[in-house]
């Protein structure tokens, strides 16, 4: 692999290496269906050959809305090789941002996986730009992706796709990427065959690949996180397992045994409270010994800096307990990689001191993503930040603390926007992060917050509600946290309990309850969460600290629209329909006892 390569060379540098039974594999009717490297190609270019014989034009805009499957992966490699534009989706996209996509795209052809989401497009792309929707399961009057690799291995172009090829330029757009905002309508996202080539030559210094590995991918290949990690997976003859849904993760971890993954802090976060609530329910010694190597294990400091009587004490809880924790997670994990969010510190200590290696990393869908990461090696790793900036990649701090990135891995632009995108892009050719962020010891990247949601109290302070949620949902009885505060007297927040937690404290304590509206609205609940804000308060400046909370009685979610797809609080959302409690915290009587 080289700055010269297009993303469908993978595949040619797939073949040089020895030929795999399962370079790709899924669950199909409770079986894992491998495909063989040759098959994998193969199917690949019938499906390109298809694609020549429906008309597809380098340029058009061929839309997939899937879970994560090999079928996602021969869609994609068909138009990289063709020329044509993937333009990705996410599942549960709302009908509003789905008519502005596809309208806006001009998407000629669709490829979804399921019934419920063909008649869902099938409604949405009347009268649009759309010839035709199909299916990469069995629909009756529908054509399927099988259907399209049957054509085209009936009817192979082989001189005809190598000069669609040899036309693919480095340069060239691969893909648009349509981010959700916080607000407004989504911005396609334009990324080119070299933006992910240099990513992936970016990261190889992420962990000690071998060809032998195997990765479990669960996290949506719309999300260029997931995506670009599968590209560098297959430039490493890597087989790539796909998770049959978010809920069967634990159980395909034992099956599949991968020695990778990469996932989402909030993912990380269950695990964890999963594995404490296992040791909660444990009894005498056992019980004493677990909560031993976790509090060993919440102490953990690199480079044995605790000295070795720590040392000896945490070997002896890897072998007692910790051991079962990797055994959880399949027994063969060498790395996780953790991003779109901040991951907690404290997790990443834990997992770190169970010879689980979490490498925390930083980026965005106009960086392809990565930006920075902390890598396998000791030396690279610094918990609490997101690592060395990769080596292909120049990072400076602007003068009002704003991260801003140069490199091959930033992206084309806008599609159809450029004035957004000279104001992301400079002059110089710096793209602005929007985060705010520093570099500690001279060599690593530590985000502190969103430059647009920090906020000035009225008594003229600056609150970075970022850090202060992380600090709040350290605790096991806080699932959620929205500081709030904006031009008035004190921060605040809204807090969403853990409830399946709090239900277990609710037992013990004989607090009777018949929903999570009486939870909230318990004195007793709410007397023992404001004792957690306590304890982050501690921790806080005095201008900081969280004076009033009110408890919520439902998640909040990407469902709901309160929730961005990689999990990020749309802020604007959640406080327009939180406007009573809002006013709860900040009436009149309250902001006087404040």
């Amino acid at each position: 692999m080289n700055e010269n390569f297009r993303l469908f060379d993978l595949l040619s540098h797939l073949k040089t290496m020895p030929l795999k039974e399962d370079a790709l594999a899924a669950k199909e009717k409770g079986v894992w269906r491998k495909y063989g490297t040759q098959e994998f190609i193969d199917t690949v270019n019938y499906l390109s050959y298809a694609f020549l014989d429906l008309g597809i034009k380098p340029g058009d805009k061929i839309g997939l809305i899937s879970n994560n499957r090999p079928e996602w992966i021969f869609v994609d490699y068909a138009c990289l090789q063709t020329g044509a534009i993937n333009t990705p989706l996410y599942p549960t996209i709302s009908e509003h941002d789905l008519h502005y996509i596809v309208s806006d795209a001009e998407i000629q052809y669709f490829f979804v996986s399921s019934e419920e989401l063909y008649q869902k497009l099938k409604t949405a792309c009347q009268g649009s730009s759309v010839k035709e929707i199909f299916t990469f399961s069995t629909l009756e009057g529908v054509r399927s992706l099988n259907d399209l690799v049957a054509i085209g291995k009936k009817n192979p172009q082989e001189k005809w796709l190598e000069e669609k090829k040899a036309a693919i330029k480095p340069d060239d757009l691969a893909t648009i990427i349509y981010t959700s905002g916080t607000t407004g309508n989504p911005k396609g996202v334009m990324l080119s065959h070299k933006n992910f080539i240099s990513n992936c030559m970016g990261t190889f210094a992420l962990c000690p690949f071998k060809k032998e590995w195997r990765a479990l991918s669960f996290l949506p290949l719309n999300h260029v996180y997931e995506r670009m990690l599968s590209y560098l997976y297959v430039s490493q003859g890597m087989s790539i397992y796909y998770a049959e849904s978010i809920d069967t993760i634990a159980a395909n971890l034992k099956e599949v045994k991968p020695q990778i993954f990469v996932t989402v802090p909030r993912l990380l976060e269950k695990v964890y409270e999963k594995i404490v609530a296992t040791g909660s329910a444990l009894t005498g010694i056992k019980k004493a010994l677990f909560f031993w190597a976790l509090n060993l294990g919440l102490r953990y400091e690199q480079h044995r800096a605790n000295g070795w009587w720590y040392e000896f004490q945490l070997s002896i809880a890897n072998k007692l307990i910790f051991n079962k924790w990797r055994e959880a997670l399949g027994g063969n994990v060498v790395a996780i990689a953790s991003g779109g969010s901040a991951l907690q510190p404290r997790l990443a200590r834990v997992f770190h001191a169970a010879q689980i290696k979490v490498l925390e990393g930083y980026g965005l869908t106009e960086t392809s993503p990565v930006i920075a990461v902390n890598t396998y090696n000791e030396y690279d790793t610094k918990i609490g930040t997101v690592g060395p900036v990769i080596k292909n990649v120049q990072v400076k701090i602007a003068e009002d603390g704003e991260i801003c990135v140069k490199g091959p891995n930033v992206m084309l632009g806008y599609y159809k926007q450029p004035a957004l995108t000279k104001e992301a892009i400079d002059s110089e050719g710096w793209f602005h992060t929007g985060d705010i962020g520093i570099i500690e010891d001279q060599k690593f990247l530590k985000i502190t917050d969103r430059k647009k949601e920090i906020f000035k109290t009225s008594g003229g302070k600056y609150i970075t509600p970022q850090y202060i949620e992380n600090k709040l949902k350290e605790s096991r009885f806080i699932e959620q946290a929205m500081v709030i505060g904006e031009n008035e007297k004190f921060p605040a927040a809204f807090v969403v309990p853990a409830f399946p937690f709090v239900k277990e404290w609710c037992a013990k304590h004989n607090i009777s309850y018949q929903n999570n509206e009486d939870i909230v609205s318990n004195s007793q609940v709410r007397e023992r969460i404001e004792k957690e804000i306590d304890n982050t308060n501690q921790s806080l400046a005095q201008y900081e600290k969280i004076k009033k909370i009110e408890l919520l009685p439902h998640e909040w979610s990407v469902e709901k629209g309160e929730m961005t797809p990689k999990l990020s609080l749309k802020r604007k959302i959640i406080l327009a329909a939180n406007k009573t409690a809002y006013n709860q915290i900040y009436s009149d009587d309250n902001a006087l006892k404040a």
